[in-house]
């Protein structure tokens, strides 16, 4: 997760305390950023760059196998034909 995202996830959990608690409230929010980089480092997570290219990746196999089963149904003879009768 980018440091922009986790720096505005800590600015909201910030601004959710009570006003008695904002008072410490440098060091919370400190505090928040490093717990929420921690526990969202340890998450198996990838980038949208990274999803976005393997969605790329499955369409160009999809499209492929596609091709691949009609070109094996037309080897065939056709819908409803057996191989080798």
């Amino acid at each position: 997760m980018e440091s922009l995202r986790i720096d505005d996830l800590a600015r909201r959990l910030i601004e959710r305390l009570p006003p008695a608690l904002r008072a410490v409230q440098d060091e919370l929010e400190t505090t928040f950023r490093a717990v929420l980089r921690e526990r969202l480092g340890k998450l198996d997570l990838v980038t949208r760059d990274e999803f976005e290219a393997q969605t790329r990746v499955l369409e160009r196999t999809r499209a492929r196998l596609e091709a691949l089963e009609a070109k094996l149904t037309a080897l065939e003879g056709g819908p409803g034909s057996a191989l080798g009768g």
